[in-house]
């Protein structure tokens, strides 16, 4: 028991150290207090340096701390830097057309084939920018619960931050951003930790293991997000946690849909489609 103790420690002070390798956080030039509040909060619950800016840039501050990106927070708005990619900006992109459809009372796909109704828990395994995690925020409302989790840490950061405080001009749709639940880890290990029958709906996204190349609003997360494909024992766990249904997103023809097990529900000409594993929930 006390070796199993003594390995645990030592993971979680070798994950410490590399987020600390990983990222710092700073904030926008000429920073309101509140901003730098919020900086400083933050920074002390990811683990990692707050940095201020006092007139240095970005990039200097990244070289000076032998980091790898910097999180810089301004009003209203958060983004990722880092000196060998684009700066990544926190927004819904064209989630929030589709999250303002879907205010209006007008169908979605994916919570169509998710099969949503109010009140539904939803895991979304795959979180990215949180696009999809708004959505289901959205379908659920204030009575069910959406848990995104992400994989890489500095999107993670990003996107905990982000949906706290980006402010779309939509109170709808700024409440169902603050109301998801943003977990940093992998998937398959979460999981594990679930009882059984615990969870409405499971979501998968994998979309940079054969990413569509003509999205440029997710450019930047490429070289960031997980590539790899999903594995049969995070389906196998997902049929084990899931009450009602397992999604899975896909490109049109994928053969994923095949290996995994889903139904594919084919609609329109979309370059993406959902496949679907309907879980009995009376098992």
């Amino acid at each position: 028991m006390l070796q199993d103790w003594e390995n645990r420690e030592e993971d979680k002070q070798m994950m410490l150290r590399e987020k600390q390798a990983e990222l710092l956080v700073t904030t926008g030039d000429s920073p309101s207090a509140e901003v730098v509040e919020r900086a400083k909060l933050l920074a002390a619950e990811l683990g990692v340096l707050y940095a201020p800016r006092r007139g240095i840039s970005v990039a200097k501050l990244i070289a000076a701390h032998r980091v790898r990106q910097a999180l810089v927070l301004v009003q209203g708005g958060v983004r990722l830097i880092g000196p060998e990619q684009s700066p990544m900006i926190f927004h819904p992109s064209m989630g929030f057309i589709r999250a303002k459809r879907v205010l209006k009372g007008e169908a979605d796909p994916m919570l169509t084939a998710a099969r949503l109704a109010p009140g539904d828990t939803v895991l979304d395994c795959t979180a990215g920018l949180g696009t999809d995690s708004l959505l289901f925020s959205i379908g659920t409302g204030s009575s069910g619960q959406v848990t995104a989790v992400e994989s890489s840490f500095p999107v993670y950061a990003l996107i905990k931050d982000g949906m706290r405080h980006y402010r779309s001009g939509n109170a709808a749709v700024d409440r169902a951003f603050s109301d998801i639940d943003v977990r940093y880890g992998h998937h398959l290990d979460y999981l594990r930790s679930l009882p059984n029958r615990s969870v409405d709906i499971i979501y998968f996204d994998p979309m940079f293991r054969d990413p569509l190349l003509d999205s440029s609003a997710i450019g930047p997360l490429r070289g960031l997000a997980n590539p790899d494909a999903l594995n049969e024992e995070s389906i196998a766990h997902a049929k084990r946690v899931a009450r009602k249904t397992i999604v899975l997103k896909e490109k049109r023809g994928s053969g994923e849909f095949a290996r995994l097990g889903f139904r594919v529900e084919q609609r329109g000409t979309t370059k993406t489609v959902y496949g679907v594993i309907d879980i009995d929930s009376g098992i």
